[in-house]
């Protein structure tokens, strides 16, 4: 039974503090989607996505006006493409962002490969392709795992990400670079990451998963507000209560998208990531934690 303090605290953190659902991303794999060419498989992937999500963006809208929770961002992650290109990736990246923008979302993401081990042709043949793919393409992000804990870090794919960032700043020079905005460069890269521009659907994952995430600096600066000057002890257990109660609402709101749309729910994160709100950064938590920011000089 939620009582009415939950949903006045909820209503509060809306309201005051800052607190939105980031987003909610659908994962979809796309492995089914190999053909005999590029172009074949291009039209596969565009069919699979529309097919797919075409109704996020509509429940989304519909669970923010019911819950009166904002929810400020629909996005489709896919498999890496690295795994089901060829010759001509670049094809599928252009359908995956009229995908994207036939059902609405405001982005896709998964124009990418898994390297940290090594890499295959067509893994190269796609890195290769990221700057005129990013040129070309609106609403499309991709990734690149160079490395993990196990497998240590393939310095030849860093090398080369070096290049395809610089190429990619180039090609996008109009719009402020802004194609390198849509790229990410990871290490122990997450199957289930729900937030761009490192969204990708994992081979690990089912055919079709709703995650979401949840942004909530502000209410977790607020809280600490509240514990002001008490021992170290009784900030970590507000910061676990707060993280809690954040992710309880990222629950029920994924919860009903998933039953909603028809497919798993997958994951919820919390994201402490800063956005251009005024009083909604991690700064502000680390300073209501006794960190004294403005000793900090950058020249």
């Amino acid at each position: 039974m939620i009582e009415v303090s939950e949903i006045l605290q909820t209503i509060r953190m809306v309201s005051e503090q800052h607190f939105d659902i980031r987003t909610i991303t659908m994962g979809i794999s796309l492995l089914d989607c190999k053909k005999n060419t590029d172009r074949e498989t291009a039209q596969a992937v565009y069919d699979k996505v529309t097919r797919l999500a075409r109704d996020l963006v509509r429940v989304g809208g519909e669970l923010e006006s019911e819950l009166g929770v904002p929810i400020v961002n629909k996005r489709v992650s896919v498999t890496p493409v690295g795994m089901i290109c060829g010759d001509d990736p670049v094809a599928i990246a252009v359908a995956l962002d009229r995908a994207a923008e036939a059902v609405g979302v405001n982005f896709i993401g998964g124009y990418g490969a898994l390297m940290h081990k090594g890499a295959t042709r067509a893994e190269e043949t796609l890195l290769d392709s990221m700057p005129e793919a990013f040129s070309k393409t609106a609403r499309l992000c991709g990734s690149v795992n160079v490395g993990s804990t196990r497998s240590g870090i393939n310095m030849d794919a860093v090398r080369k990400m070096g290049h395809v960032i610089k190429r990619t700043a180039e090609l996008t020079a109009d719009t402020d670079g802004f194609g390198c905005a849509k790229i990410v460069v990871f290490a122990n890269a997450v199957e289930d990451n729900p937030f761009m521009a490192g969204a990708f659907h994992g081979v690990g994952e089912p055919e079709c998963v709703v995650n979401v995430g949840v942004s909530g600096p502000g209410v977790v600066q607020r809280a600490l507000r509240e514990v002001r000057g008490e021992p170290f002890d009784v900030v970590a257990e507000t910061i676990k209560r707060t993280a809690f109660k954040i992710t309880r609402v990222g629950q029920l709101v994924a919860q009903e998208a998933a039953r909603r749309l028809g497919v798993p729910f997958g994951i919820v994160d919390l994201s402490l990531a800063p956005t251009p709100a005024v009083g909604d950064s991690v700064a502000y938590i680390l300073e209501e934690m006794g960190l004294e920011l403005s000793l900090i000089h950058i020249p």
